[in-house]
């Protein structure tokens, strides 16, 4: 059974930063596609940022640049690093396994537990 662990949220000022970690585990975990999402209530959830299998990386829009994802396989985690943080950046970021990458990125089967991030001064 796959389960994704996500922390290292919290309260950050803008300009802040936060890294953000995803602890995957079950078969099949350490090869999925992986994205980061998040909500902010009252709206849909945002697509943040995609690994794909063999490591190439994509960005929602304004985000590259302030965002970083990063995949320790050895230790079957995802990181993303978080830099001049926005108030507009606050939301519940949730980790999410076996995404179907393309054209249209859709989530897979798998959701972490979601990490609280306020941005505010």
């Amino acid at each position: 059974q796959v389960q994704l662990v996500d922390s290292g949220g919290g309260l950050v000022q803008p300009g802040g930063s936060l890294t953000l970690s995803c602890a995957a585990s079950g078969s099949g975990s350490s090869i999925f596609p992986m994205a980061w999402y998040r909500q902010v209530p009252g709206q849909q959830r945002e697509l943040v940022a995609t690994i794909a299998r063999a490591g190439s990386t994509n960005y929602g829009d304004s985000l590259e640049g302030r965002f970083t994802l990063l995949r320790d396989n050895a230790k079957n985690i995802l990181y993303l690093r978080m830099k001049s943080l926005k108030p507009e950046d606050t939301g519940v970021y949730y980790c999410n396994g076996a995404s179907r990458l393309g054209s249209t990125t859709l989530p897979g089967a798998y959701w972490g537990q979601g990490t609280q991030v306020t941005v505010s001064s």
